[in-house]
């Protein structure tokens, strides 16, 4: 390649790409700029009903519902079951990992891990636990008023 056609492609290169190239980059900056501004995104509340099932050692099936609670990560509410309800002594939801527990007649632990709206893991309260899954349960709409 002469000299000459080496000097025409970089002038073309510089008067029609380089513009190009300047602007991609301005609005990649001006993106991430916004992106960093809103800070990260923020967890999903919990707050709700979740229903679904647990098994305990015998493999039995225990029908549930949560009735779930959460202000500043931190987890009240009422566990009902068709072995009977039990109220939320504490938990905490962190990123994807929740802990509830729960009374009894004595301690109980649900560790959780939140997949979309799913809720699944493992439950003890005793000698006795297994695995839970429940799925939020959708909103229903208050009775309208004549």
């Amino acid at each position: 390649m002469s000299q000459r056609n080496f000097a025409k492609v970089c002038r073309t290169l510089v008067t029609e790409r380089l513009p190009i190239v300047c602007l991609v980059l301005v609005v990649s900056c001006v993106a991430l700029a916004q992106q960093a501004k809103s800070g990260p995104a923020k967890a999903a509340d919990l707050t709700g009903r979740y229903e679904g099932t647990a098994k305990n050692k015998a493999e039995e099936v225990i029908t549930l519902a949560f009735e779930l609670t959460e202000k500043d990560g931190a987890l009240s509410g009422m566990i009902r079951s068709s072995h009977g309800d039990f109220p939320i002594t504490g938990g905490t939801h962190k990123g994807d990992a929740v802990t509830i527990e729960f009374d009894a007649g004595g301690p109980g632990t649900i560790t959780l891990r939140l997949t979309d709206d799913m809720l699944t893991g493992t439950w003890t309260a005793g000698e006795d636990g297994g695995p839970v899954d429940v799925k939020k349960a959708a909103a229903q709409e208050a009775p309208k008023g004549k």
